[in-house]
């Protein structure tokens, strides 16, 4: 122990006897010299502290020769500089502090920098020193200051040497020169090895940087290289060649290649160089014997290969190939090509109930592949049974408890390198739903708005629904529940009036409130009450009159035209639902001739200020209206006792499938919105009634003349990776989902005269116009098109007829994936399927097919069908089957009959295996498991292939059932979105035998298997049908190709009369019911908004499409 004294100089060898000391304490001395070696013979020194002294300078080797140092402390001095290398021989250095000196940090202190960096990244050494000088870096580590920041400038070639050739005897200079700062030294290499000039006279290196050598031999021959080497860095130039010409001989390697470690988007260069006489040409091949012909591969001028940003596809042998006239030799090399980890999958933070289990998703690649490990805060995962790490990756952990909150990470390891990411968990703890804001009674004034708020807390967050008087309350333009709970009810009516449920729910239960809502009504009538008798009774008479002359029409006598052929197609056969449609028609038929007694305008803007119907009538008259209409009749009342029934199958209409929400997906009820209705004139009006009308300065473009120029499409893409089966699937799941209610009448409710041939928008027709010039179109002015049928009173349909929201469409089925195209969306019409004249849970069964021995579907009863069109071809009936859609076209019908076989199949499996059970249990238990196939087969096999791998993961894997959401089809998605699948189709059905050539009857084109059941009977049964389908490529969707003509020009087709457009029609649903444009759900869903068609570049790539819809 040394310190503090007044020693001021350390001379050499002072300690040289003192081998065993292992302390020695110098600090707070004034010591300012120490001369080399001053400490040598202290092999067993471990700590040297010479901390608080005044020195300024230190010698290269001063610290040589100590081999167990650990701590060296050189702190609060007065170094201003420090020689490179000075502590690169203490191998045993565990902390060294050179802080609190003078440093200079410039280009000679970059070596220290360095040698900081390795001991932080190796984590065997604590290294602490910080910079004085210049200013700028002052009190910055010398660790974390950049090359650039210490001014240094790494060696740059200004001039290269060249190849020469010599014989013996010759001088031979190569130049070279290089800038840098500080001026870097020049060193030659000659075959990768340093020349050393003391070693051989003849060789001589130049102040300039040139290499000169003497009197030439065959030794001098081989590879140069010039180095310019500073402590910034070092250049090489490119390797040159010294040819020695003596006598021809054959090539040798004077470098051959060696295997290499790279990796991926490095760079590397394997060396190869020969001699010979005359010189050798060098060329590469790889492991196989291919010539290498890719850009990222260089023959270097010394004949070595360059591999420019290395890959993957490098990893394995490459071959140098070294011939002259006198030989050829070769050698090869291995480059091992190494991937750092990286993620394939990036776990994301969660937030989990107490109790749950959570998943941490997370994998990585890499070469060597690397293995997946968590940490939780840094430390191990807890070692109990809770915790697994499973073979993919995953971070599985089960009864999530309270202390399992923190942070993890996901580390891919490998011996390149390892690669984590953190995430959060996030445990919340269960808590009951508490009201924070209960609702109270309130009284308020007809026409006004309410707001009654409700809020609740709770873990997790409870979901806030209402219910009145029992019944749940769903989103209409009546009724809104913001996200806080608020219920706002807009233009209160008398129906309004009743006690209202806040309910807060979440896992662990529920909490209720109620309040009670008075409606009071002021004296006094409206301008339209005079009128409402008079009114009511005239609509009744137009619609039942334009009603019962369209069922003449279409009933008393076969289909004559293509107009014929799709009312019958769309016509509801079910008594219930007509009744429905006639009484909302009627409803909507009254207000109308009401409004022309009152001679007012209808404008509305519901974006903006509501229009207050009860202006227009008294609520007494709405009541009146809506129960002489026959909307309040047709309400229905729900019963679900039967729990026993409901909580093992489901209803046939949905009802009460959803206990909490009973009409949620049920037939016969409104389609749902997530946007509001779009009409000329804020009410009903489809857009486009009014030719004078600009949207964004434009009128509407006529519906056929987009047909025409932008969706038919003559030319047919097949599907290189998916079948025809794809697009049948899609139709016959649209079946089970939705089918909009058509208006009743195909007649004007006017006048009666026949929407086929009145091209007026007189309700209920809105005729499709022919443009000018039509490609096909001649000798007629509009197609065919009736309005769906309106919901009475528009709006909902549980809770109405006190106010008049914009118009909304029924869907006749229910909402469900439950194969309501096998069973019907009724008991009604599940009853006529049935075979109800035994207990085995049949459905009814047609005609024996000879060739396979099963039946096929039985025939519909009743009046000439659609089916039977034309006697010259057969008179035939159509098919029965739970939708009556199924004889659209022939692969649709085949695609029934499978379903209606697969039932009694599975009924008949039953009956063997439960001889005990009725007919009713049999007939619901295998009505169960087909609806559950139908619905494994659309989730896991139809929809990755429609919505792709990031489409499904979008829509994330299924967490359970959850009844607070609505099962009810969005009003756009059946009548435009799921209308995609119409470029799906084929022009032609293809008909396959059992070796799948094509039968003897040949296929067929889509216009000719419209309504066509006689061609399975007499032309091959559905097999053919079925082959056909997953045995032909399906047509591919592609931009410029998306309805085939026989859709567009042929559908439905009759001779001598205007066949019908699909496009045409679907453009022209869309406008009936509402849809808002394309450039509004681009705004609800968070994409940018738009203002001409370039903007749409990223989604619609072909610019002749963009062209197309500029026009």
């Amino acid at each position: 122990l040394l310190n503090n004294n007044q020693i001021k100089r350390i001379t050499r060898k002072a300690f040289e006897d003192l081998e065993n000391l292992q302390y020695l304490y110098l600090y707070k001395n004034e010591i300012h010299i120490i001369e080399r070696q001053a400490f040598k013979g202290l092999i067993s020194l471990e700590q040297l502290y010479i901390h608080f002294n005044n020195i300024e300078t230190l010698e290269p080797e001063t610290f040589s020769n100590l081999p167990k140092l650990e701590r060296l402390f050189l702190h609060n001095n007065k170094l201003s500089r420090i020689p490179a290398g000075t502590f690169s021989h203490l191998e045993s250095l565990k902390r060294l502090r050179l802080d609190s000196n003078a440093l200079v940090c410039d280009c000679d202190l970059i070596w220290l920098s360095e040698l900081m960096k390795e001991y932080g990244n190796s984590g065997n050494t604590q290294a602490a020193a910080t910079c004085e000088y210049p200013r700028r870096l002052q009190g910055r580590s010398v660790a974390a200051v950049t090359a650039e920041e210490f001014n240094c400038e790494r060696p740059r070639i200004t001039s290269e040497p060249q190849g020469v050739d010599v014989t013996p005897g010759n001088t031979v200079y190569f130049t070279c020169r290089a800038e840098g700062n500080p001026k870097p030294e020049i060193i030659w290499l000659h075959n990768n090895h340093a020349l050393d000039m003391k070693d051989d006279t003849r060789l001589n290196l130049l102040e300039d940087g040139t290499l000169m050598i003497q009197d030439t031999r065959e030794t001098d021959q081989g590879t140069y290289q010039c180095m310019a080497k500073n402590v910034a860095g070092e250049a090489k130039t490119q390797g040159v060649e010294l040819r020695y010409f003596g006598s021809p001989t054959k090539p040798s390697f004077v470098i051959q290649p060696q295997n290499t470690e790279v990796l991926v988007g490095a760079s590397i260069t394997l060396e190869c160089s020969a001699t010979g006489h005359p010189q050798p040409r060098i060329t590469w091949t790889n492991g196989t014997g291919d010539l290498l012909s890719n850009s990222r591969y260089t023959i270097t001028t010394s004949g070595g290969l360059y591999i420019q940003n290395v890959t993957l596809d490098d990893h394995g042998q490459f071959v140098c190939h070294a011939s002259n006239n006198q030989d050829s030799i070769q050698a090869s090399a291995n480059i091992i090509v190494q991937a750092p980890p990286w993620l394939t999958v990036t776990p994301r933070d969660q937030v989990v109930i107490e109790g749950h289990t959570v998943d941490f998703d997370c994998a990585a690649e890499g070469n060597p592949p690397p293995i997946i490990a968590w940490t939780k805060a840094g430390s191990q995962l807890p070692n109990d049974r809770r915790h697994a790490v499973l073979s993919s990756g995953t971070l599985r952990i089960v009864h999530v408890a309270q202390h399992d909150q923190g942070q993890y990470e996901c580390q891919a390891v490998s011996v390149i390198g390892v690669r984590g990411v953190p995430v959060q968990l996030t445990v919340q703890a269960n808590v009951l739903p508490v009201f924070t804001h209960v609702p109270n009674d309130i009284t308020v004034l007809v026409g006004e708005d309410v707001q009654i708020p409700c809020s609740a807390q709770g873990e997790p967050q409870p979901i806030i629904t209402w219910s009145k008087d029992g019944v749940q309350i769903t989103e209409s333009g009546k009724f809104h529940v913001n996200s806080e709970g608020m219920l706002t009810v807009r233009d209160v009516g008398q129906a309004e009036q009743g006690r209202y449920e806040c309910i807060a729910r979440n896992a662990l239960g529920l909490s209720a409130s109620s309040m009670l809502l008075t409606v009071t009504v002021p004296e006094g009538r409206r301008a339209g009450d005079n009128f409402v008798e008079p009114s009511i009774l005239d609509a009744i008479q137009r619609v039942d009159s334009a009603i019962n002359s369209t069922r003449r029409d279409l009933f008393d006598k076969r289909p004559r035209t293509p107009s014929d052929l799709l009312a019958l197609f769309r016509y509801p056969r079910d008594p219930f639902t007509v009744e429905i449609a006639r009484a909302g028609e009627i409803f909507e038929q009254t207000l109308q001739l009401i409004q022309e007694h009152v001679r007012q305008g209808l404008t509305v803007d519901l974006n903006g200020t509501d229009f207050r119907y009860n202006d227009l009538v008294s609520p007494h008259y709405l009541s009146l209206i809506a129960n002489l209409s026959g909307c309040t009749a047709h309400r229905r009342l729900l019963n679900c006792s039967n729990i026993c029934f409901h909580q093992k199958y489901r209803t046939h209409d949905g009802t009460c499938n959803n206990l909490q929400n009973p009409m949620w997906g049920a037939s016969l009820i409104a389609f749902q919105r997530i946007l509001k209705p779009v009409y000329e004139n804020g009410f009903s009006l489809p857009r486009g009634v009014s030719q004078d009308r600009l949207y964004n300065g434009h009128p509407l473009p006529m519906p056929r003349l987009i047909s025409t120029t932008i969706v038919g499409t003559e030319t047919i893409t097949p599907d290189d990776r998916y079948t025809h089966m794809v697009m049948q699937w899609g139709q016959f799941l649209d079946h089970d989902l939705d089918q909009t209610v058509p208006a009743l009448s195909m007649s004007r409710f006017s006048d009666g005269q026949s929407c086929s041939s009145a091209c007026t928008n007189d309700p209920p027709c809105f005729p499709i116009m022919i443009p000018e010039n039509d490609p096909r179109v001649r000798n007629a002015r509009c197609m065919f098109f009736v309005r769906s049928s309106p919901v009475c009173g528009s709006g909902m349909t549980s809770l109405l007829m006190s106010s008049v929201y914009p118009r909304e469409q029924i869907n006749h089925l229910t909402s469900y994936i439950d194969a309501s195209n096998v069973y019907g969306s009724s008991e009604v019409e599940s009853e006529q399927l049935r075979n109800l004249t035994n207990q085995h849970g049949l459905l009814k069964r047609g005609i024996l097919w000879p060739l396979s021995g099963k039946y096929l579907l039985p025939y519909a009863t009743g009046p000439p069908t659609e089916c039977m069109r034309d006697e010259n071809e057969s008179s035939i009936p159509c098919f029965l089957a739970g939708d009556h859609r199924a004889n659209e076209q022939l692969g649709l019908t085949a695609m029934h009959t499978l379903w209606y076989r697969e039932h009694n199949r599975i009924a008949t499996e039953l009956l063997k295996l439960n001889p005990h059970w009725d007919g009713d249990t049999i007939y619901h238990e295998a009505r169960k498991i087909v609806g559950a196939q139908m619905q494994h087969i659309t989730y896991q096999h139809w929809l990755p292939k429609i919505l792709g791998d990031h489409g499904m993961k979008m829509m994330g894997e299924y967490k359970g059932y959850n009844p607070n959401v609505n099962s009810g089809i969005i009003n756009a998605f059946a009548t435009a979105a799921f209308r995609f699948g119409h470029t799906l189709i084929n022009p032609i059905l293809y008909r396959l035998n059992e070796t799948f050539d094509e039968i003897p009857e040949g296929h067929i084109p889509l216009h000719k298997a419209f309504f066509s059941p006689f061609r399975i009977i007499q032309e091959g049964g559905i097999d053919p049908l079925l082959r056909g389908l997953f045995g032909v490529a399906g047509k591919m969707r592609v931009p410029s190709q998306l309805l085939n003509l026989e859709l567009t020009e042929k559908l439905f087709s009759v001779a001598h009369l205007v066949a019908l457009d699909l496009a045409a029609i679907n453009i022209q649903r869309g406008r009936d019911h509402g849809v808002p444009p394309y450039v509004d759900y681009r705004v609800f869903c968070n994409l940018s908004s738009v203002q001409d068609f370039e903007e749409f570049k990223n989604e619609i790539k072909n610019p002749d499409v963009r062209e197309r819809l500029k026009r």
